[in-house]
Formats: C-alpha cells, structure tokens, sequence
C-alpha cells in the first residue's frame, strides 16, 4: 500500500509545486496521473522516490514512514521502488540482460556490487523479468540495437527484478508512437496486477489512461482537481483539469474553444 497526505513542497523561491496532495494505492491498482506539464505530477512521483525533499506532509509504503529515513535506511527504501523514465535510462554498451541486472545491485553489498557481480538467484530473477515482458529472445543483445519499446520492456523488467514494493513510471510512454505505446503500458500494467503491486503512472495521453487505469487523477497547479474511474474521467473533468486557469467568460459571452489545452488524441 501506498499512502500520501498532506504532501507539499515549496522551493526555496517560493514557489509551491505542490499544495496538500493526498493520494492512495492498493495492491494490484494501477492509478494514472495526468495534467499539464508544470502541474506536479513528476514532482509528486520523485516526492515517492525520495529524490525531492517535501516541506511537509507525509507518505508511507507498506506502512512504513519515509520521513527521517537516511543513508542505508533510505537506500534500502529506494531499492524497494521500482522506477521507469521516460527516457528509458538504459546503458547502451551492455546487453539486455546486464541491464535488468542493474535492478538487483540494490541486493548486493560492498565488493559484489563494486565488482558488477551477480548470484544464481539474481540472474534468475532477471531472466524471468525479460520474460514477463516478452523480451527474453533479446536477453544477449546490446542496449543501442534494441528499438525504443524494446528499451522501455528492458527498462520495466529492470524495475521488475527489484522485487519492488511500489511501481512508479513517469511518461513511460511519451516517447514511443502509438502502437508500441499501448504495447508497453500493457506489458506494464499486466506484471504490475500479476505481482500485485501498486502501481502510479504519470502520463500524457488520456486515451491510455482511460484504457489501462484501475483510477485516474487528475493534478492542476500542484493540487488533485479530480479523481475518478476511467469511465468517469469525461470532459468536464478533462476541463477542470486541463483548464483550470481559463478565466470564466461574463455572462451571456460564450467561451472562445481552445483546443489546444486539451492533449491529442483525447476524445470527448
């Protein structure tokens, strides 16, 4: 389980990037953010990681608190949050398999982990991670000869092998075109519900959210605007979420439209 309340960060300049954002996950359910670029949603995602400080507020996982976790107490917590980058993050010089064996260095201690030197188990673990996302026939292959889906099933079997306890993806689809889009967020989603964990993925396109999400919620301005279920998520929360800085029109003034606030591919 995933839990935040009463999340905020402000930046030293002042500016607060997010504004008492509270939020739930339960094993197996897979929830999707979506807002505009700027709203807070990877802020939110790094707050989980422990990557960004938070001003104040809470977030436990699997019950246990992340404030005051420190040096091999926050690493360990970290090596139990499993993250995919938009950008893949992959190293191009090693193969498919060494890759994903970088989700288990987090296991290893002092010169096992110096040495890039993995168990019986740990190759084990990796070998069904490529598995799981289709992707074992291209276990011995260089990173740089893979194809961008490919690098994102590598990247997801890499969060796979940590074992983690939470998943979290930002944009883990924004640089693929359609089709493998909806190839890698199925592969995603469906090892996330088989090893039941809780699963939060930032994302741009609200087709994909509607398709693959368990909830959807909706960020704007550093603050939740909407939460629903797929079904529910129609325009006028696709509004409040996309535009909730458009000034209201006087009355009897209809609204100019203003298609481009709203991401491509979004039906309404």
């Amino acid at each position: 389980m995933l839990e935040v309340r009463d999340l905020r960060v402000v930046y030293p300049n002042g500016f607060e990037a997010l504004k008492s954002i509270s939020l739930s996950v339960a094993p197996s359910e897979i929830v999707a953010l979506v807002g505009r670029s700027g709203a807070g949603k990877s802020t939110l995602l790094r707050c989980i990681n422990g990557l960004q400080p938070i001003t104040s507020g809470h977030i436990s996982i699997g019950g246990v608190p992340l404030a005051g976790l420190g040096g091999r107490e926050l690493a360990d917590m970290r090596r139990s949050i499993g993250f995919i980058w938009q950008e893949y993050n992959v190293v191009e010089r090693i193969s498919a398999l060494h890759n994903v064996l970088t989700g288990r260095l987090g296991h290893n201690r002092g010169l096992a982990s110096l040495l890039f030197y993995f168990s019986r188990n740990d190759r084990a673990i990796a070998v069904r991670s490529l598995e799981r996302v289709n992707l074992l026939h291209r276990a011995s292959q260089r990173a740089d000869r893979l194809s961008g889906g490919e690098k994102q099933r590598v990247a997801i079997a890499r969060a796979l092998a940590q074992q983690p306890q939470v998943i979290l993806a930002d944009e883990p689809v924004a640089s693929l075109d359609m089709e493998l889009a909806w190839q890698v967020m199925n592969d995603l989603v469906r090892v996330a519900r088989d090893e039941g964990v809780p699963t939060v993925i930032s994302i741009h396109d609200v087709e994909l959210a509607r398709a693959f999400a368990d909830r959807i919620v909706g960020i704007a301005g550093g603050r939740v605007v909407c939460e629903c279920r797929p079904a529910d998520f129609t325009s006028d929360r696709i509004d409040a979420v996309y535009r909730f800085d458009r000034p209201a029109a006087p009355l009897g003034v209809p609204e100019p439209e203003r298609p481009e606030r709203i991401p491509a591919g979004v039906g309404v």
